[in-house]
């Protein structure tokens, strides 16, 4: 292939029998023979060694609040340069950002953007840190431990908002590079795995439960996708997982989905989403929020030993603060599970591409 800024070599993968190498990067696990991609079409045998073609080939780069992502115990009020790539390893016939993750990558048509030009936007634009986010971030996986060095050393918190389908080795080299927070993104249960997306359910919860022992901050989000995966049985499965796997401190955020790419379902019934809201709280999950519903009362974090109201938000904004500096509850004491600092500011949306 011909030399590309954005084609790199990556060490995340294995030799095979007659040329082929198995990738080590995503838990498919792609076994590639030369001349060819793995599934997700991101990363390619060239002579016997695995490429990313994505290293730097950025569709997107953004100043945006932490809170849309959505990270809600994380750095409250701040906000993130967020950048992301092309193509995915799921096939969510649901998804929002499919012009992004449908799109296959490219060498040579996208300009290089270096992980020093990314840190360097993130700090002129005031951000507290950097996100991986929109399409999956695995997809340039080799790219954001890079980032995520350089980032860290420049005082920038590091993110990435995933579907969490990494191998152990992918996922212990993204804390030693410096992770601080992932967003799993669960799409059901075990059946909607695997019969929707041809994977393993067991996978993002087994990935999300390391993270958490490996000292990285987790928040949990289910996009309850009409006659899908808002059944009764479906959310059930997803709570036990969560108190199981992640713990009842681990934000939960239920989202309400709308119609997009190839699904046309009716949105989520808010019906399903109260009942599933009220649900999870009831089993045990302290910290459970509603998503893509704007103005209702699970957007806000309450005090989990009195109720109070202490951080009030409208969609992606904080509106009201209550917490102590230490993250306690003004009214007992408590506190919260949150980490980082409170950033009190106005964000700002600034897109750079």
């Amino acid at each position: 292939m011909e030399s590309f800024e954005t084609v790199r070599l990556s060490p995340f993968y294995e030799d095979v029998k007659g040329g082929a190498v198995r990738c080590l990067v995503c838990e498919r696990r792609c076994v590639i023979r030369p001349g060819e991609r793995g599934y997700c079409k991101a990363r390619m045998n060239i002579g016997g060694r695995l490429y990313t073609l994505n290293y730097g080939a950025l569709s997107a780069l953004e100043s945006r609040p932490i809170e849309i992502k959505p990270f809600f115990h994380f750095w409250p009020g701040s906000t993130a340069m967020t950048f992301s790539t092309w193509s995915c390893n799921f096939p969510c016939p649901w998804c929002q950002n499919w012009h992004l993750s449908r799109a296959i990558p490219e060498p040579g048509r996208d300009k290089y953007i270096s992980p020093e030009r990314v840190v360097k936007y993130a700090l002129r634009a005031g951000d507290e840190g950097v996100c991986a986010s929109f399409n999956e971030p695995l997809m340039e996986f080799e790219y954001t431990l890079d980032l995520f060095r350089l980032a860290k050393s420049r005082g920038l918190y590091t993110t990435y908002v995933s579907n969490g389908y990494m191998t152990p080795q992918a996922l212990a080299a993204l804390a030693e590079a410096g992770l601080d927070g992932l967003k799993v993104d669960i799409k059901g249960d075990a059946e909607v795995y695997r019969e929707v997306l041809g994977a393993r359910v067991d996978v993002p919860w087994r990935n999300a439960e390391e993270a958490l022992k490996r000292g990285v901050h987790v928040e949990i989000v289910f996009l309850m996708v009409t006659g899908l995966s808002d059944r009764e049985e479906v959310v059930e499965d997803v709570v036990e997982r969560h108190l199981k796997h992640v713990g009842e401190d681990t934000p939960l955020h239920l989202l309400r989905y709308f119609p997009a790419y190839k699904y046309s379902e009716p949105p989520t019934p808010l019906e399903r989403i109260e009942w599933a809201w009220k649900y999870a709280r009831r089993e045990g999950v302290k910290f459970v929020y509603v998503g893509n519903v704007r103005g209702h009362p699970g957007e806000h974090t309450y005090c989990p030993r009195c109720g109070a109201a202490v951080i009030k938000r409208l969609g992606p904004y904080v509106i009201e603060y209550k917490l102590r500096e230490d993250f306690r509850c003004p009214k007992c004491g408590e506190r919260l599970p949150i980490r980082g600092r409170y950033v009190k500011k106005t964000p700002t949306w600034l897109a750079l591409l």
